[in-house]
């Protein structure tokens, strides 16, 4: 279907300790710093010399809210190296080695220039974007905007009239600036001993050859493809592919079931669809093929048919022999795409003009396919890659996350080749064949900025600490972390251990809506705090605001909202203009509402502390708790579910449901696997229920509604914060649940 145009740096530390006596409190190494009153946060910190006491916040458990985290009575400093972080509360300064390298190498550099970006975003924008190529500049008119439902319907345009191209500008930019040789991407298979890697000219010309044949295949500017592929050089080859001709890309995590593979072809109606036969994760082998043959049955149930499903023989996974084929519309990508001319011509494009579609999902059950169109979103990905991880030509970078989701998106394919970098990209599984796979591939690629999850790390911290220590890890320069907000333990273990307490942290926050960063610290500017996102990123205005939609000023915890917007926002939810405007704008009129819940400390800092609807985080991957519900109701013997997250200590959040059965359906352990395994068939493994809940009934108001805040209690096993139940139709309901818990 169409879719229309429209050097090894030390860092200092300053940490708190219950010591009163200034000579013995911190540790080893550590000198004090002297106290003295402060003006104001912004100047203290400024200073980077003198700290008042009382100052500082964090949070230890996810399911506490910032306002409860405790006062510090002392700041000692330290310089890391020489000892490590290890209190509840530290601050992490940048050192004068790193500083002077750094892009934003102070405070004063960041306030200039955020100050800039927000006093004059078309000037400070567009200086940046002037450093990519356009085939036509923009307009007078660099941004045009509305965010304000009472003013009219929701739109945001930045750079419209400029024609550029992002894979022209990924590729062919670097190449013509001499970079032709230099390695785009170092591939690491699931095995050891599988490898490879392209420079950018040999990227450039696997990209045309498929560009190519797409064309040849009908594929044309505005049409939508399907890309349902694993981490293979393919996927990030087939995103620029599409970009090159204009066509409208849409990756499909390749974890997802039939069913909801289904659900996004039907919503988009792509002219082709990409993946390959299987694919190893660890020892297991899953056959992607089968799954969308699957999903392509019932797609054309319901009157959507894909005509060519060009399938890419992975054959480290199995053989064409043991692949399902489809004469007529299955293709085998070696067989057609090599035989087509490694050149091909660029199809410009409007910088409003669409370049991909990511499904993720809602509250409502439908995933919801978020739009971001190609200008805009080239600058934004662009320069909060190069500043958030203080990109240096000669870095190697590695990003963990799948292309399936907006990380990969962003943070693996387009953020960094439009700096030119080298780019880890890994197929298998971080743990496999033992924990240390990880700094394995560091030290063999000489990995120099590393970027995970939260729940990656605190899945290795259960593992020994020589997984890590018995590689050098000595490339390493600066780390980060995306997903979900990463508890302070987890911080200082990542920083302590994996970075030998010598690289910044960059805890980003962000989301598939902003297209790129928008809270996050940058590693030579601001001392960091373990667990805090830090200050925002340029152009970005980030308020927390009350129930009623009342800024809050200052210290405060609230609803995280935007004013104003940024080049990298999103600008529909495909077909569904409205839902956008319903579940972003309308909950506080005149902002964009993140649907995420925020504290702000004394010196500015910002603290997210999770998901305030009815999403689930789970390992940085936000599921709706309506698909879980949908596919638990769907089992026979079920007659109603209910789910909430309740916080696990290593995906971040996990999925807990509440299951009604059918009446004189006994509980069983086998009903239980069997309801899991529903929901494994139906959306994917990774949103299986870590525990099945026996409820009688469920606690409803006598409206009908379920009352979600008794079951995140009752889940979370908070019973002496369940508050007022007289409202519920059957407040008895509620004991029954509590008596049900350990069942």
């Amino acid at each position: 279907m169409k879719i229309a145009s429209s050097s090894s740096p030390l860092l200092a530390v300053v940490s708190s300790s219950g010591s009163s006596d200034p000579k013995t409190s911190g540790s080893r190494g550590s000198r004090i710093l002297p106290a003295t009153q402060r003006s104001s946060p912004l100047e203290s910190l400024l200073r980077c010399k003198t700290m008042s006491s009382n100052h500082l916040r964090h949070v230890e458990s996810m399911s506490l809210l910032p306002s409860g985290a405790g006062k510090i009575s002392q700041l000692n400093a330290v310089v890391l190296g020489e000892s490590i972080a290890s209190e509840e509360n530290d601050l992490v300064f940048p050192s004068k080695e790193f500083s002077t390298q750094a892009l934003v190498s102070s405070p004063q550099q960041y306030m200039e220039m955020h100050k800039r970006s927000l006093d004059d975003p078309a000037g400070f924008w567009s200086d940046i974007a002037s450093e990519f190529y356009w085939k036509q500049k923009w307009g007078d008119q660099v941004v045009s905007d509305n965010l304000d439902v009472r003013k009219g319907p929701i739109h945001i345009e930045w750079f419209k009239g400029g024609i550029t191209n992002i894979c022209y500008n990924c590729l062919d930019r670097n190449v013509e600036a001499g970079l032709g040789d230099k390695t785009a991407i170092f591939w690491e298979g699931n095995e050891r001993d599988v490898d490879a890697s392209l420079t950018y000219s040999e990227l450039l010309h696997q990209v045309c050859q498929l560009a190519s044949y797409l064309k040849d295949s009908g594929v044309k500017k505005g049409d939508a493809v399907v890309i349902y592929l694993p981490m293979l050089m393919e996927l990030p080859i087939a995103m620029l592919a599409c970009a090159r001709i204009g066509a409208v890309h849409s990756v499909v995590f390749a974890g997802f079931s039939a069913d909801s593979l289904a659900q996004r072809i039907i919503d988009c109606k792509p002219k082709l669809i990409l993946t390959c036969n299987a694919v190893k994760r660890g020892p297991k082998t899953i056959n992607l093929k089968a799954i969308v043959d699957a999903a392509l049955d019932i797609s054309s149930k319901d009157g959507v048919s894909v005509d060519i499903c060009l399938t890419y023989d992975n054959s480290s996974a199995t053989t064409r022999e043991n692949t399902k084929w489809q004469n007529g519309r299955d293709v085998w990508w070696q067989d057609v795409v090599p035989k087509y001319p490694t050149s091909c011509e660029v199809e410009w494009v409007d910088a409003e003009d669409p370049l991909f579609l990511l499904y993720t999902s809602g509250s409502t059950g439908k995933p919801k396919g978020v739009l971001h169109t190609t200008g805009g979103y080239m600058v934004y990905t662009a320069t909060t890659f190069k500043y958030a991880f203080d990109y240096k030509s000669t870095d190697v970078y590695w990003c963990t996350a799948d292309c399936g989701w907006i990380t990969g998106h962003s943070y693996v394919t387009y953020g960094p080749m439009l700096n030119g970098a080298t780019v880890v990209v890994f197929e298998g599984t971080p743990n496999y064949p033992d924990s240390g796979r990880c700094w394995e591939i560091v030290d063999k690629y000489k990995v120099s900025i590393f970027y995970t999850a939260p729940t990656l790390v605190r899945s290795l911290m259960r593992d020994d600490d020589k997984f890590v220590t018995s590689h050098s890890r000595k490339s390493l320069r600066v780390l980060g972390s995306v997903g979900e907000p990463i508890n302070p333990s987890a911080w200082r273990w990542f920083y302590n251990l994996v970075g030998d307490s010598r690289c910044p942290i960059s805890d980003t926050w962000w989301q598939t809506e902003t297209g790129g960063f928008m809270i996050t610290p940058l590693p030579g500017a601001w001392p960091q705090k373990p667990g805090s996102a830090t200050f925002p990123f340029f152009g970005v205005q980030p308020v927390i605001v009350d129930e009623k939609g009342n800024e809050i000023e200052g210290e405060c915890s609230g609803y995280l909202c935007v004013k104003g917007s940024w080049p990298g926002a999103f600008r529909t939810l495909f077909g569904d203009h409205e839902r956008y405007e319903t579940t972003y704008f309308k909950p506080f009129a005149g902002y964009y509402f993140s649907g995420d819940g925020c504290s702000r400390d004394k010196d500015g800092y910002y603290w997210l502390t999770g998901r305030v609807d009815d999403v689930i985080n789970v390992s940085g991957h936000r599921i709706g708790t309506a698909e879980v519900e949908s596919a638990l109701a769907s089992h026979p013997q079920c007659a109603e579910a209910a789910v909430v997250g309740v916080e696990h200590e290593v995906k971040g959040q996990g999925i807990y449901a509440f299951v009604t059965l059918v009446e004189g359906v006994p509980y069983s352990e086998e009903l239980r696997k069997s309801l899991v395994l529903m929901v494994r068939n139906q959306i994917g493994a990774f949103a299986a229920p870590d525990r099945i809940h026996w409820a009688p009934g469920l606690p409803k108001t006598r409206s009908g509604k379920i009352m979600r805040r008794i079951l995140r209690k009752i889940a979370s096993r908070q019973l002496e914060e369940l508050g007022d139940i007289s409202t519920l139709a059957d407040p008895s309901v509620v004991d029954q649940l509590i008596s049900l818990a350990d069942v």
